[in-house]
Order: C-alpha cells, then structure tokens, then sequence
C-alpha cells in the first residue's frame, strides 16, 4: 500500500511552521487557526507540503507568491495539483498580494468551499 505522505518531509514540515511567511500567519492567526472546521498548516501529502490542509474538507490551501508565476514553477504547481486532486483532494490557489488586499473575500471563499465540501 502506498503511503499517504513522505516521512523525510516532516522536519521540513515543521521548520516551515515555524518559519511562516507574513501571509501565511495572517490568514492562520487570523482565520484557519480558530476555524469551527480544523486546518493544519504545513501538512505533509505524498512529497509535497501544503501550506493549510483541512481533512474534513478534502481541502488544500496554497499560498502562491511571485516564485509561482515562473515558467517552472508553473509546471511544478500543475504536477502537485494533479497528485493532490488524484487523492480526491480540492486545491484552492490563492496569490500572496491578495491575502492583505481582499482578506474577508477569501475567508468568506474559503468558509464557502470548506461548507460545500463538508455538507456533501
């Protein structure tokens, strides 16, 4: 049986907790933290890190900053994305600049899609 994540990534898992961009810890101190539904963040899937995960949910959150925009990292994002929805997992894509500029349309967007999901 396959396993669920790569247990190397752990370490790597837990300095990125520790090390979290401003965006990250805006929308975790701010909303995924005290969410009714539970969210981890840096979850290990497969050989990626997720930078929130919510399993009720099926649900990943990725942070994208200006890296994500590069032709490689394109590619990457698309491989990752693929595998994750392979597990039947929901992928939400969500620009850096955007988290301090609409901060309450994506917490309502992300409520919505945690919502859809759970009341399946």
């Amino acid at each position: 049986m396959e396993r669920k994540h790569n247990p190397r990534l752990t370490d790597n898992a837990r300095t990125l907790r520790k090390n979290m961009t401003k965006e990250e810890r805006h929308l975790w101190y701010d909303f995924l933290r005290t969410y009714p539904v539970r969210f981890l963040r840096q979850k290990v899937i497969d050989n990626y890190i997720a930078d929130f995960y919510c399993h009720d949910a099926r649900l990943v959150i990725e942070l994208d900053g200006s890296q994500h925009y590069e032709k490689h990292q394109q590619v990457y994002d698309a491989i990752r994305t693929e595998r994750m929805e392979e597990r039947n997992l929901t992928v939400l894509r969500i620009p850096n600049n955007e988290v301090f500029r609409h901060f309450r349309e994506i917490c309502d967007y992300i409520d919505l899609r945690v919502k859809e999901a759970v009341d399946r």
